[in-house]
């Protein structure tokens, strides 16, 4: 006759306390995001409400009209076409500048440069993040502006063929490329960050077998690491992307404050979303406050747009192995 005994069935004493500790943090997590997604709600429900007055009252389209004439009381008429031309074209021309050096920047900083030299470069990149914006903007408007005038002239010379680059060329160097070219030091240190994170995690016998078959080391890198770190720089250009979005006191040093819509990157004219806000507030009334909210209203539609897009393709990348 053979006996159990009672010790080898019996659930170990710390199992009930672990059981107890995941779903205390289950619960957390899934706290903290419905607690964000309230937040998200209700700071869209705050701009809808509190532009609908001056929506209701507007006297031109608002999403096709450049002016802005929203402190009149009896028919105020304003749009954010050339504020949203000008928001996305900014960031556009930092994302297309930062991109590709934040990329080479972490590839050198993780595969090419020495440990100390390595160390030493990643910590002055992270240095940049913590510059305030509006040091950023002393910067752009007290020397960039200047130093860049000769630049944009050999542009306009040697490149006016192209729309982009026409003529005539600002004197003051307040243009949409010196704000472009701010925003996309101020992004740097976000991208290169996240893609020397995870430059870093590309699984080693991917690269060891990429050497293995004779490939050099950029070969190893273009067929192992950056297939592998797609998702995480795209994820990177994203955020960097949002800030330049949303980045108010540098852009609004730089450029004058003018509302059309100019594809000329080298003419001064255009303005953003954040910066507009920031300049006339101070001076909005009635109206002009509920107009200013609508603008923010946009720029935040903008901005959820553009993170829902690179979710959705970062989460299309996510399987690769």
């Amino acid at each position: 006759m053979t006996t159990t005994d009672p010790s080898a069935t019996a659930p170990p004493q710390n199992r009930g306390k672990r059981r107890v500790g995941d779903v205390v943090f289950a619960n957390t997590a899934r706290g903290s995001g419905i607690l964000i997604l309230a937040i998200l709600a209700g700071v869209a429900a705050f701009l809808i409400i509190q532009s609908s007055d001056s929506l209701a009252a507007n006297t031109a389209n608002f999403f096709t009209t450049e002016s802005w004439e929203a402190n009149t009381r009896e028919n105020p008429a304003f749009g954010v076409a050339a504020l949203a031309f000008g928001t996305v074209l900014a960031a556009t021309i930092a994302l297309v500048i930062a991109t590709p050096v934040a990329i080479g920047i972490a590839l050198f900083i993780v595969y090419y440069a020495p440990r100390r030299i390595a160390a030493v470069l990643g910590y002055m990149v992270d240095l940049l993040a913590a510059i305030p914006s509006v040091v950023y903007g002393l910067w752009g408007i007290g020397y960039l502006v200047f130093e860049l005038q000769g630049f944009y002239d050999g542009l306009n010379t040697y490149l006016g063929w192209i729309p982009l680059f026409a003529g005539p060329v600002s004197t003051t160097g307040r243009t949409m490329l010196s704000a472009g070219i701010v925003l996309a030091v101020m992004i740097l240190p976000i991208i290169t960050a996240m893609s020397r994170d995870v430059f870093k995690q590309v699984p080693q016998g991917h690269q060891e077998a990429a050497l293995a078959m004779g490939a050099t080391r950029w070969e190893m890198i273009r067929m192992a690491v950056l297939p592998f770190g797609r998702p995480g720089v795209i994820g990177g250009a994203m955020l960097g992307l949002g800030r330049a979005l949303g980045e108010t006191m540098a852009v609004a040093m730089i450029l004058s404050p003018a509302l059309v819509i100019s594809p000329f990157l080298l003419q001064s004219g255009n303005q953003t979303i954040a910066a507009h806000i920031a300049l006339q507030y101070p001076e909005a009334t009635g109206y002009g406050v509920s107009a200013l909210i609508a603008a923010g209203l946009v720029l935040f539609a903008i901005t959820l747009v553009v993170n829902m897009g690179a979710r959705f393709v970062v989460a299309r990348r996510k399987e690769f192995s």
